[in-house]
Order: C-alpha cells, then sequence, then structure tokens
C-alpha cells in the first residue's frame, strides 16, 4: 500500500517509541506524528481515526502489518457488504437521524426557560444492527461521514 520504505521504518520506530511508555497513551506526540503518517496510506481513514482516537498499541500493531503485507487486505475485501446491505442500513440511519432529530426539537425535557432547542444535531452514533464494514462501507461511498469516536453524519452534497 505504501511504497515509502521510509514510512514503515518510520511507523516502526514510533510503535517502538510509544510502546516505551508506561502508559502508551501518553505518547501524544508520537501518536500525533503516526496518525500523520498513516493518513498518506491506502488504508480506510475511519479505522485510522479510530485507531489513533483510542490510543489502541495492538490494533496499531495490526494496521502496520497489513501495510507490510498488502496481501492480507485482499480478504478484507470480502467483507465489503452488499448495495442492499448498504441500502437498508442507510435507510436505518436516516430513521435514526430523523428521530433524534424530532426528539431535540421536542419541548419536551427542555427547561420553561430555555430557548427549547440545542441547535440541532451534528452526528449520530449509527444502529447496532449493522457492523462498522457497513458504515465504512457507506463512507467510502461518500454517502457518510465519519465524525469521530464512533458518530457519523450524513455527507454533505
Amino acid at each position: 500500500m505504501t511504497d515509502q520504505p521510509t514510512t514503515m521504518t518510520q511507523l516502526d520506530e514510533l510503535m517502538t517509541a510509544i510502546g516505551g511508555y508506561e502508559d502508551p497513551r501518553r505518547a501524544s506526540a508520537e501518536w500525533k506524528e503516526v496518525y500523520r503518517l498513516l493518513q498518506k496510506t491506502d488504508l480506510p481513514a475511519a479505522r485510522v481515526t479510530h485507531v489513533v482516537g483510542m490510543r489502541d498499541v495492538a490494533a496499531l500493531a495490526e494496521l502496520v502489518e497489513q501495510l507490510r503485507t498488502p496481501a492480507a487486505a485482499a480478504p478484507a475485501d470480502a467483507d465489503v457488504p452488499s448495495p442492499e446491505i448498504c441500502k437498508r442500513a442507510m435507510k436505518a440511519f436516516r430513521k435514526r437521524l430523523s428521530v433524534t432529530v424530532l426528539d431535540d426539537e421536542s419541548t419536551l425535557g427542555h427547561g420553561p426557560l430555555s430557548k427549547g432547542s440545542s441547535g440541532g444535531v451534528a452526528a449520530i452514533v449509527p444502529p447496532s444492527e449493522w457492523p462498522e464494514s457497513v458504515w465504512q462501507e457507506l463512507v467510502r461511498q461518500g454517502k457518510l461521514r465519519y465524525y469521530g469516536r464512533g458518530f457519523y453524519e450524513l455527507a454533505k452534497k
């Protein structure tokens, strides 16, 4: 996926540096550099953002290994959901979004001195009935946008 051996060398050095910390989550400068390097690869952006955001060392090792052996990434294509599944998941996402917006706009639960709505819903957690690969595929298709920390929003047209 990445043709630059220097990128792999840098990633190895950063993983070693992160592993040197008593608490790997405290290696913020190293994680920022890892994120910068992984953004230049063909790895799914949502996956990279999730791994770096959660500062998951084991998942980072898997990503680096996936970069080393691109053939191992081929079976991941078998996990691509069918267009019908994506369509049903998108319908469920829109329904969840509309219910969330209606709940936010409702005057129930708001204080009598408040102005009502909180200003709108930016993103939601998608329905858990669908696997993460479906949401990543919808992001790849440009129908959704990964907002961060498991939240998604409709893509801007």
